[in-house]
């Protein structure tokens, strides 16, 4: 099974926001939002040594995903091959997952109530097809690829060269989206950009921590309950037809 990830090289990265607007071209993005960021970290430094770099953001696809626990609907999961993804028809718009989320990569579209975020262009890539980002960079900054093939220019960058993933000392959930750079961008973007601690509602906790659990139980009770009657009325039937 493939599991995928995305590596950005961001001493290649311009900051034209192609891969936004190619993004928000395919999904129809509504304005003023966007599934991939480019922010800038602005000059940092002192005069004549200064540095800057443009922080490219969207999901992480984390293998520890802050916000498919506290979805009430189960309409955010993660796939086997590791990307995240939504499911508009059980989304309710609640917006726990978007508080969430550590990298602030998810939206309530205000068109549909839903929220809607990158999935790594899933129903491309079952066409046989790169992400739009990817295929739209105009620095060639962008690679996306399977960390289970040794053979992807995605698994040398990230086992061989060194590509980081964005995380700190609070917040460590294994995001799939890493950063490399030749003159210490990733750090520099590191520490403008941190992750924040995932934030939830008192009602998101109430959720996750108390309603999810009993309801799971009450439903296997419940069936659990149906099976026992199932097998009794059975053992029954069975003993009259002995006699």
């Amino acid at each position: 099974m493939a599991r995928y990830a995305m590596v950005t090289d961001l001493s290649r990265c311009v900051g034209c926001k192609a891969c936004t607007a190619a993004c928000n071209s395919e999904w129809d993005v509504p304005p003023g939002h966007a599934r991939t960021r480019v922010l800038p970290t602005g000059a940092v430094g002192k005069f004549p040594d200064l540095r800057s770099a443009f922080y490219v953001a969207q999901c992480n696809h984390c293998d520890d995903a802050p916000c498919v626990k506290p979805c009430p609907s189960g309409a955010t999961f993660q796939s086997d091959n590791g990307i995240v993804k939504v499911d508009r028809n059980l989304c309710i718009g609640c917006g726990f997952c978007v508080q969430a989320c550590p990298y602030e990569a998810r939206y309530l579209n205000p068109v549909n109530q839903k929220v809607d975020k990158c999935d790594f262009c899933a129903s491309r890539l079952e066409r046989g097809r790169q992400p739009a980002c990817v295929t739209t960079c105009t620095g060639h900054a962008k690679y996306f690829g399977d960390l289970e093939d040794s053979s992807s220019q995605v698994y040398s960058l990230v086992y061989s060269h060194g590509a980081r993933r964005l995380e700190s000392d609070d917040v460590k959930v294994g995001p799939n989206v890493y950063y490399t750079g030749r003159r210490g961008e990733p750090e520099l973007v590191a520490g403008m950009f941190p992750p924040r601690e995932p934030k939830m509602p008192a009602s998101g906790e109430w959720w996750s921590k108390v309603i999810k659990p009993l309801a799971l139980t009450m439903v296997g009770a419940t069936f659990a309950g149906q099976a026992i009657a199932f097998f009794t009325q059975l053992r029954k039937g069975e003993g009259q037809f002995d006699e």
